[in-house]
């Protein structure tokens, strides 16, 4: 397994909250179990003043995206740093769950935490996984969506580094917005045809335009 892949955990974590619409699911022991996934044994140490220390966590990753999508690496690194010093892991090799064809081990890196808490454990797993994908894949594959109100955080693995929103439904209703938009404004744009010269011309009192004199 990549540790690339525990990055998720952050993702996981910042977007429980949606600071611009109020909204927050991370209210409650349940909630907070719900993130660690897969990982019972971790998810079981869960009791409720993780609660309050999870959104601390949560509010420190979202500052690393912010810092990322905002084009200051140096503060996104320095951030996740601090998040690295306070929350340690131990990097293991592991072959638990995965096996080849002959029943032997597929060995992979895990990374084992040993926490004085859930908060702890989880947010090591989640700070060494983004460190290890954004040393991998760059700084700019972290970012927040540009679905406004959405701001929800994800990882660009994209070929060309062209991801601009968290999922596929925040796409198509920026697109959509985006449309809407131009034809508001193909619609409220004058028609360059002439019409207003002429206007400007003298009319008979049938309406018809009159015509004018030729110079001698």
């Amino acid at each position: 397994m990549e540790l690339a892949y525990y990055s998720d955990y952050a993702v996981r974590l910042v977007n429980t909250e949606e600071p611009a619409r109020g909204k927050d699911t991370l209210t409650s022991v349940e909630a907070v179990r719900d993130l660690f996934g897969a990982n019972q044994s971790a998810a079981r140490r869960t009791t409720d003043a993780d609660v309050t220390r999870f959104r601390s966590v949560r509010a420190r990753l979202r500052s690393v995206f912010e810092a990322a999508d905002g084009g200051d690496e140096t503060l996104a690194v320095d951030l996740l740093n601090s998040l690295l010093l306070e929350f340690p892991v131990s990097p293991q090799i592991s072959g638990h769950d995965f096996r080849d064809d002959d029943g032997r081990p597929l060995w992979h890196m895990h990374l084992a935490d040993h926490p004085s808490n859930a908060t702890a454990g989880y947010a090591a797993t989640a700070a060494m996984g983004l460190a290890f994908h954004l040393t991998e894949y760059g700084v700019d594959r972290l970012g927040l969506c540009e679905a406004s109100p959405c701001r929800n955080a994800y990882l660009d693995t994209s070929t060309n580094r062209s991801r601009r929103y968290c999922s596929d439904r925040c796409a198509t209703r920026a697109n959509v917005a985006a449309y809407r938009a131009r034809k508001r404004l193909e619609a409220d744009r004058p028609e360059s045809t002439g019409r207003a010269d002429d206007s400007a011309q003298p009319t008979t009192a049938s309406g018809e335009r009159r015509s004018e004199p030729r110079g001698r």
